[in-house]
């Protein structure tokens, strides 16, 4: 040994799974489970684990935890599943907890998005197509809104109610002589607009005002006023009430969900400027999707049981608002539902398990929208695009993707050689018929990668030594539970979902 000249390891690398063992570089393990990295060479065993709940009875069989920030603070909304029922709660901190604020037989897991201090939430689960599983909005359910106070969630949109709008002149006024068309909007609590309803047909008269009786009365609580729709002057009138364009009468809202009367509302065709009629071929109940994304404004819903190929996409500023003809998507079908969409650098993409497309807005209908493809052999699974920190999304300028040839960084297109080059092996050995497994949590501020695997177990990147395969340094976690679902709160506080311990 005097001769012999030391080989210096100034760094570790990490796990290395590439290739025959044997040629495992000196500077990493072909093993090194349950380790954390300090600095840019050091590391120890990792950390511990705590229970986050300081209540009498936790929540037990997390199968889901997104965050779910709010007017007054961040929070968490958790997914257990009991007995075949799947039940969502609203955690605000370690002990305070509301819920379920939504249960449904079923139900397996959900994809959700906050908006103005809103959940809105989609149920799904996984079905079995040729032997492989897909995962698709719940055949028979729908989007939800939960309006973070705790009380129960409800289905986005509203039930719309029956009968037939009483219109009469009324005291002395101004409308245009003839015939015109009057309906009623609905507003809920969260300022969806119904479809017009009780559509109804009245001449009117040059001095004179127009009253309503008879206005319907929608049947739940969280409808909160109405407005009077009409059109303007049908020159020839069909007899038939439907099919033409009507506005919001300036003035002529009822501030309430219980009176039936409106008296003497004057206005001229000219006042006739907000496009109600726009609000005819919306969704009043939304079908559930696989996942939710927010683009220019709007609520975006893919992964439908039906349609599982198409993006819905609401107005501007209106989640609820969803036009069942013109404001949709088509990803080209091909067998596969869509599994996950992501907005970044002002174009919104949309992936399958083995494709990614985009769209751009041209400030028209979404259905104009123009579609590139991006890649016809990789895409990502319902939880494979980290998320960062506890925004709940994406906010860098990239995504990180879990795809099937590995963890990659996607700017418009995937970079390779992928950030998982040197845990080939790993990542192979992964069943592909199980990525809905995968979950991506990215902490730019720790500079650390968590990801639960289809094993349930949680892999772990450092790149504090650089965002590239060469210098990330990987490490498998695994505990004496199955890990499901993971999070941040608190900055650093990572949250760990589990079926038992």
């Amino acid at each position: 040994m005097r001769d012999h000249t030391p080989v210096v390891i100034d760094k570790f690398g990490g796990l290395w799974q590439r290739g025959d063992p044997d040629n495992t570089p000196l500077d990493h393990f072909p093993e090194c489970d349950n380790i954390q990295y300090i600095g840019s060479q050091g590391f120890g065993t990792r950390d511990g684990v705590g229970r986050h709940q300081n209540i009498v009875t936790p929540i037990a069989n997390i199968k889901r935890i997104y965050n779910y920030p709010t007017q007054t603070g961040n929070t968490l909304l958790i997914l257990s599943i009991t007995a075949g029922t799947g039940n969502i709660y609203h955690v605000v901190d370690a002990t305070t907890m509301y819920g379920p604020i939504l249960s449904i037989v079923g139900m397996e897991d959900f994809g959700f998005v906050p908006y103005a201090g809103r959940a809105y939430i989609t149920p799904f689960k996984t079905y079995v197509a040729n032997g492989l599983n897909q995962e698709k909005g719940m055949n028979g359910e729908f989007l939800y809104v939960y309006l973070g106070a705790g009380a129960a969630a409800r289905k986005a949109g509203g039930p719309l109610p029956a009968g037939t709008l009483t219109v009469a002149n009324g005291a002395a006024g101004h409308t245009e002589a003839g015939v015109h068309i009057f309906g009623v909007v609905g507003e809920t609590n969260t300022g969806y607009l119904s479809p017009p309803v009780a559509l109804k047909d009245f001449t009117t008269g040059a001095a004179l005002s127009v009253s309503f009786s008879a206005v319907p009365v929608f049947a739940d609580s969280f409808w909160v006023k109405r407005h009077i729709v009409a059109s303007k002057v049908i020159q020839t009138y069909t007899g038939d009430v439907a099919g033409y364009a009507l506005y919001f009468i300036p003035g002529a809202i009822i501030n309430d969900n219980a009176t039936t009367v409106l008296n003497n509302i004057s206005f001229y065709d000219a006042d006739l400027l907000k496009d109600g009629g726009r609000l005819t071929d919306n969704f009043n109940e939304i079908p559930a999707g696989v996942g939710l994304c927010i683009y220019h404004n709007r609520l975006c819903l893919y992964g439908q049981y039906a349609d599982p190929s198409i993006v819905r996409v609401s107005d501007i500023g209106e989640p609820e608002a969803i036009n069942q003809i013109n404001g949709l998507l088509i990803f080209p079908p091909d067998g596969n539902p869509m599994t996950n969409a992501q907005e970044l650098r002002d174009v919104l993409y949309g992936f399958k398990r083995a494709k990614t497309v985009s769209w751009v807005d041209n400030e028209d209908v979404p259905s104009s929208w123009p579609l590139t493809i991006i890649d016809d052999a990789l895409g990502t699974s319902v939880h494979g695009i980290a998320t960062h920190l506890d925004s709940g999304g994406s906010v860098s300028d990239y995504l990180i993707v879990a795809t099937y040839k590995g963890m990659c960084l996607f700017s418009g297109r995937y970079a390779f050689p992928e950030l998982s080059w040197k845990i080939q092996d790993y990542w192979f050995n992964m069943d592909k018929n199980e990525f809905r497994k995968l979950q991506l949590l990215n902490d730019p501020i720790k500079q650390i990668i968590y990801m639960v695997t289809t094993d349930r177990k949680i892999l772990h990147g450092d790149y504090k030594n650089g965002f590239d395969p060469k210098n990330i340094r990987w490490a498998p976690w695994t505990f004496d539970f199955f890990v499901n679902t993971i999070a941040i709160v608190n900055i650093e506080d990572v949250i760990i979902g589990a079926d038992q311990i």
